[in-house]
């Protein structure tokens, strides 16, 4: 049984179709890459499966459970967006910990991932810095840290690496798969 099953899919805006009924699995720790030309639906894909956007038919599942209809706080996944996101009144550590004290988890517990992300990422010099004060390299570092700490079952990359220059991209696409080798987690770009 795949652990990311889509059946069906299918996504309305009005009267145009985006999404035609889209089936996919992929198996757990898998990494799949979606292609296609701008404007084809892998951004509103990735947003369906996230639960950013509605479906208007079929379904999603991790692992076995339906999560079509879950609010996105409730699905156990992460997305890192093209839009970096980051806090600019707080520090690279408050950027990285904001979900985690939102969600209550034990300030020792945050520091403790923190630093394990921070060095995973080689960001640990950067973290009382501000998001003003960084590379868009380093932005992207710190979005994905923020969604790294979650630990969840599937993350979900939505163009996150189109805002910097050619080689930027060419060593964040290494580390990204170095990453997903690592962790060993879901991945869908």
């Amino acid at each position: 049984m795949a652990f990311l099953e889509i059946s069906g899919l299918k996504k309305r805006f009005g009267a145009v179709d985006i999404l035609k009924g889209i089936d996919l699995e992929l198996d757990k720790g898998g990494f799949l890459v979606l292609v296609g030309p701008s404007g084809c639906g892998k951004s509103t894909l990735l947003n369906t499966i996230a639960g950013l956007e509605t479906i208007t038919s079929g379904d999603i599942r991790i692992d076995g459970r339906d999560i079509s209809g879950l609010h996105p706080s409730k699905r156990d996944i992460a997305m890192v967006f093209q839009s970096y996101a980051l806090y600019p009144n707080m520090t690279v550590a408050g950027n990285i910990a904001f979900g985690m004290e939102i969600r209550g988890v034990p300030k020792e517990e945050r520091e403790k991932a923190i630093k394990q992300v921070s060095d995973m990422l080689q960001i640990g010099h950067l973290l009382d810095r501000k998001p003003s004060q960084l590379s868009g390299g380093q932005r992207q570092r710190v979005a994905m840290g923020r969604a790294l700490v979650r630990n969840p079952q599937v993350f979900l990359f939505d163009e996150p690496l189109s805002n910097l220059d050619a080689k930027l991209r060419v060593d964040m696409r290494t580390e990204i798969k170095r990453l997903h080798q690592r962790m060993g987690t879901t991945f869908v770009y």
